[in-house]
C-alpha cells in the first residue's frame, strides 16, 4: 500500500512538471461595427466584422524543451462576426496563421503560413495596423500582378532574438512549389529603443517578372503624442506606385485618438493610366477594460485621374476620379 502511494506521488509530481513545461491557449478577438459608406451617390449601411481588429479564433501552445529551447505551434482563423461564418485569408480556414516553431538563444524559426516581414513592417507605422476604414492598405496596389501583400504559404521565417539592444529583424523564404505565383523573399531590419522606432523592409515574389514591395518607417513617442512617417513603393515590370503616410496617435482619457493622411501616386515609367489619390482618416478607441473597447473611425478617399481606390471592399463601387467615404462605430472584445 505504501509503495502504491509513493508511486502515485511520483507520477503526480512528473505530471505537475509536464504541465508546468507545456501549455495550450485558446484565444481570439470578436470585433463588429455598424458602418456607413458612400460612393458615386450610393449609400450602403452594413454590419462589418473587424472594424478595428480582425475578428479571429486561434489556438497556440508552447513546450519548454530545456536548455533555453522551446517548441510551439500557432493556428489562427478569421471569423466573420456579422454573418457567423469562418473565412480565412485567401479562403483558407487557418489562413491567418498556421505555424510550428523552434526558439532559443539563436532566435526563432517558424515553418508554415504566416505574415511576411514587409507586412509586419508597415503595420508598425499605421495607426490602424492596416485594418478597417482607415487602413493604409486601402491605397496599396499589387499593380495587377496577382501577388498578395501580406501572407504566404510554404514559408520559412527566421526572427532575430530579442536581446540585441533594440535591434530587431526577420527574413522569410516561401517556396513556389511550381504554382504561378512563384516563390517569394522578404526581410526587415529595425531599431526600437525607448521612444524611437525605425524600420526598413523589402519583398519580391513571382517568376519572370517580379512584384516588389519596399517600405521605410519611423516614429517617435513624445508621451503626449506619437507621430509616424511611412513610405512604401510597389513595382511590377514598368509599373510603379509610391505611397506616403503621415500619422499621429495620442492618449485621450481612457483610450487614444489617431489621425492619418496618405498620398498615393502612379510613378510608372510607361503608363496611360496616371493617377493620384489620397486618404484622410481619424478615429478614437475608448477602453472599457483591458479586453473590451468601443471605437469609431471616419475615412475619405479622394481619387484623381484613373484611380478607383475605395473603402469597404469596393462597396459601393468607385468610378475613376471618384470619392469613397464612410464611418463606423463598433465594439471589440478579446479573450
Amino acid at each position: 500500500m505504501k509503495k502504491s502511494l509513493v508511486a502515485l506521488a511520483v507520477l503526480g509530481s512528473f505530471a505537475g512538471v509536464a504541465a508546468a513545461q507545456s501549455s495550450v491557449t485558446l484565444f481570439g478577438v470578436v470585433d463588429v461595427a455598424a458602418r456607413y459608406t458612400k460612393a458615386n451617390g450610393q449609400d450602403v449601411y452594413s454590419l462589418a466584422s473587424g472594424g478595428n481588429t480582425t475578428s479571429r479564433l486561434g489556438v497556440r501552445g508552447v513546450e519548454d524543451l530545456g536548455g533555453g529551447l522551446k517548441a510551439s505551434f500557432w493556428l489562427e482563423s478569421q471569423v466573420n462576426v456579422d454573418a457567423g461564418t469562418a473565412a480565412g485569408s485567401d479562403g483558407k480556414f487557418w489562413g491567418r496563421r498556421a505555424t510550428v516553431s523552434l526558439s532559443g538563444d539563436f532566435g526563432t524559426v517558424n515553418l508554415g503560413r504566416n505574415k511576411n516581414s514587409t507586412k509586419l513592417a508597415y503595420e508598425d507605422f499605421d495607426p490602424t495596423s492596416a485594418t478597417g476604414l482607415g487602413s493604409v492598405e486601402n491605397l496599396y496596389s499589387n499593380l495587377g500582378s496577382g501577388a498578395g501583400l501580406g501572407r504566404y504559404d510554404n514559408q520559412v521565417t527566421y526572427v532575430l532574438p530579442a536581446n540585441l539592444g533594440g535591434f530587431y529583424g526577420s527574413v522569410d523564404v516561401a517556396a513556389g512549389e511550381g504554382v504561378a505565383a512563384g516563390k517569394s523573399y522578404s526581410g526587415r531590419v529595425g531599431y526600437k529603443a525607448d521612444a524611437v522606432n525605425v524600420s526598413a523592409a523589402y519583398m519580391e515574389t513571382g517568376w519572370d517578372t517580379k512584384f516588389k514591395l519596399m517600405t521605410l518607417g519611423a516614429s517617435y513617442d513624445f508621451g503626449i503624442a506619437k507621430p509616424a512617417l511611412l513610405y512604401t513603393t510597389t513595382e511590377f515590370g514598368a509599373l510603379k506606385q509610391e505611397v506616403w503616410t503621415a500619422s499621429v496617435t495620442a492618449p485621450l482619457g481612457a483610450g487614444s485618438v489617431w489621425a492619418s493622411y496618405s498620398d498615393a501616386a502612379d510613378k510608372s515609367t510607361v503608363s496611360s493610366t496616371k493617377y493620384k489619390a489620397n486618404q484622410i482618416a481619424a478615429g478614437y478607441i475608448y477602453n472599457l477594460s483591458k479586453r473590451t473597447a468601443l471605437y469609431t473611425t471616419v475615412s475619405l478617399i479622394d481619387n484623381g485621374g484613373q484611380a478607383t481606390f475605395s473603402l469597404n471592399g469596393n462597396t459601393p463601387k468607385v468610378t475613376a476620379d471618384g470619392r469613397s467615404g464612410g464611418f463606423d462605430l463598433g465594439v471589440r472584445h478579446s479573450f
